[in-house]
């Protein structure tokens, strides 16, 4: 079965950018920075993405060029002992978690859409959040965005994914640069501003750990590395695109519109709403619903606003499904539709739990989501570090400009200590408050030196243990010969 590639530079790096716009800047950005302080969490979140959020990417875009396959078939493929697909089967239940819950969220932003030319959730936006967020007609609206995005899937690689994001990516840019003009002439814009530019040192260093693991959580999860989609478009691409560039293209770009996002939101939050907190998870269907109920055209805005969300969620999705979908074509050779629709509905009984459930809804999209990420991360990064190694640095290179290739080795050996160190230690932070323990900063990094030694030392033995036993292994089979 030929594989597919993407038909234009251009339009893999609008389908990564779309995949890590989505609702993670747009509905989830402004959620977790105005529970973390604001500028504070802004400050944190923007040089994890530019300092672990890059490379990561690239370590992302290496396993998935390199090997031409769906994370399950790139770890079972390339150097290394056959444990690492269990990472890449990570990928697909992390997925599959993704879907889940997300597919309710872009059922609530369908069902907002819809209602803007109603006006049915002007009157109290509160009540009206918290009567259609769960139970049945959640469900049934969860259902058409899963049906919108299967059958974009189905499409394949360029007539439905790439062509959906080229469509998409440009009408979300386009829409939120007029919504944030339009925004910053609203009354309290300014205080809005401040709340999010205005950096607030004594918070975050009353708050320290807590806006660090939200920070990188929200990196990885905008990003959409760690869950394997980013192995997934790589290997679609060719050989003579250059990885760094890509890499800083897809970056910056999600940080500018997280931004941008910031920039639309909070002055509506602070105009229209109790504040920036308002509604929590639900802020962008409490109080920016709130905000267009006070307008003389309200239904217009909202229109315009929940359809550029609309699109932002169907550009993830699409691209949580490829995950499995991939997984599916490359590994069983299983027919690109009859593998989205049985994933389909498995997806939907899953997600069925989160839209009949506030607490698992919560509990998967606040914190157990971001430790999947984290987790699949760090094993993508020690991986390219340590078992790849130097081919690793030959990927990066290959179609690389001078000063991107200068910089490969260093990248090798920072993605197989530095970085992960990091991410280990904001995974042991976010468990243990999760358990309800609240550990010592020297435990913490106790914990997660060790963890990085041995893991390092665990990758390096068995390496040489699989060159001790390949000789005695090739003269076994020239004796079977003979």
């Amino acid at each position: 079965m030929a594989r597919e590639t993407w038909g234009t530079r251009l339009g893999f790096i609008l389908a990564a950018v779309g995949s890590a716009v989505g609702l993670g800047n747009i509905w989830r950005f402004p959620w977790m920075t105005a529970e973390n302080g604001g500028s504070a969490f802004l400050l944190l979140y923007v040089l994890i993405v530019l300092g672990v959020g890059v490379p990561g990417l690239m370590a992302a875009f290496v396993i998935g060029r390199r090997s031409n396959r769906n994370p399950v078939g790139a770890f079972k493929t390339l150097k290394g002992s056959r444990v690492w697909t269990a990472l890449g089967l990570l990928c697909v239940v992390t997925a599959i978690a993704l879907l889940s819950f997300y597919s309710v969220v872009g059922g609530w932003i369908l069902r907002y859409f819809v209602e803007s030319f109603t006006g049915a959730y002007f009157t109290d936006p509160g009540t009206h959040f918290e009567t259609i967020s769960y139970g049945l007609e959640a469900f049934v609206y969860q259902l058409v965005i899963l049906g919108i995005t299967a059958g974009i899937v189905m499409a394949g690689v360029r007539r439905g994914i790439e062509a959906a994001a080229k469509s998409m990516m440009i009408g979300i840019v386009l829409l939120l640069v007029g919504l944030t003009i339009w925004a910053s002439q609203q009354p309290n814009a300014a205080a809005g501003y401040e709340f999010f530019l205005d950096f607030d040192a004594e918070y975050l260093s009353n708050n320290f750990l807590s806006v660090l693991g939200a920070a990188a959580g929200q990196a990885l999860f905008t990003l959409s590395i760690g869950g394997g989609t980013m192995i997934t478009y790589a290997s679609y691409i060719d050989d003579d695109r250059s990885l760094p560039f890509d890499a800083a293209a897809i970056a910056s770009l999600n940080l500018g519109i997280g931004i941008l996002s910031g920039l639309l939101l909070f002055p509506l939050l602070f105009s229209f709403a109790d504040g920036p907190t308002t509604g929590g998870a639900g802020a962008l269907f409490v109080g920016i619903a709130g905000a267009f109920a006070q307008l003389p055209v309200g239904w217009l805005f909202g229109a315009v606003f929940f359809f550029v969300v609309l699109l932002a969620a169907i550009t993830s999705l699409i691209s949580m499904l490829e995950i499995p979908v991939s997984f599916l074509v490359d590994e069983f050779e299983i027919d690109r539709s009859v593998a989205t629709g049985s994933l389909l509905g498995v997806i939907v009984v899953t997600g069925a739990f989160n839209a009949f459930s506030a607490d698992v809804f919560t509990l998967v999209a606040d914190q157990l989501v971001d430790l999947l990420l984290t987790i699949g991360l760090t094993g993508f990064m020690f991986y390219v570090a340590w078992v790849l190694g130097p081919d690793a640095v030959e990927e990066f290179r290959n179609g690389a400009g001078t000063i991107a290739r200068s910089i490969a080795v260093p990248w090798r050996y920072a993605l197989g200590t530095i970085f992960p160190t990091f991410l280990l230690f904001t995974f042991y932070s976010d468990s243990l408050r999760l358990l309800g323990y609240a550990p010592a900063t020297e435990l913490l990094v106790a914990l997660t030196l060790i963890t990085a030694i041995s893991i390092v030392g665990l990758i390096r033995w068995s390496d040489s243990e699989g060159e001790t036993t390949q000789p005695a292994t090739a003269e076994t089979d020239a004796e079977s010969a003979d």
